[in-house]
């Protein structure tokens, strides 16, 4: 069954976030009925703040439980969100383990990271991860890897999604400033059902 991006984000909104794409960037259980869908900015630093909360409080707790999806949503603003969102999907297609480190990476890096350095931050990471430096450079212009993440933001746009993070539990959304005891509240539901 073929499932268009609007008929995903009706899905989506109704609470049936129960499957994934291949495509998709996941963590934690990815067998689990729970799905939490994150729209993020590499660049953004609420979405700094969010990998934070994943790594310390979210994970430990639910990782074992749900599956949370990571969509790629660059803002406009950012000069460099579209070309390391493109490149960390090439990582996370050669390891999905590296391609949320990489994530994580460049969230925690991001103050030091510009539009004229990112490359070489790119080769850095493929070198201390054993990857291929040319591949992680040339996978910028790769028009299959930049259709992937132009698809999440147009999934994002078709869910009136306008800021990052935007993170969708069952139907409930949180967006920018996420409190971890709103969102526990709302996975506990989720898991409750």
């Amino acid at each position: 069954m073929r499932i268009t991006a609007a008929g995903l984000a009706l899905l989506i909104a109704a609470g049936h976030c129960a499957f994934a794409s291949h495509n998709d960037v996941m963590e934690g259980n990815p067998a689990s009925p729970v799905k939490v869908l994150i729209y993020g900015d590499l660049q953004g630093s609420d979405c700094a703040r969010l990998r934070i909360l994943l790594d310390q409080k979210i994970l430990p707790r639910y990782g074992s439980k749900v599956a949370f999806v990571h969509r790629d949503f660059p803002l406009g603003k950012h000069d460099w969100a579209v070309p390391a969102a493109i490149a960390a999907r090439w990582v996370y297609e050669q390891s999905n383990e590296l391609g949320i480190i990489v994530r994580r990476e460049i969230l925690s890096e991001q103050d030091s990271i510009t539009s004229h350095n990112l490359k070489q931050w790119l080769v850095d990471f493929a070198y201390r991860n054993h990857l291929d430096p040319k591949g992680i450079v040339d996978s910028i212009s790769d028009p299959r890897l930049g259709a992937l993440v132009n698809q999440d933001r147009q999934s994002a746009v078709a869910r009136g999604v306008s800021r990052a993070p935007t993170v969708f539990v069952g139907g409930q959304s949180f967006v920018e400033t996420i409190i971890y005891d709103d969102l526990a509240r709302a996975l506990d539901v989720a898991l409750a059902k």
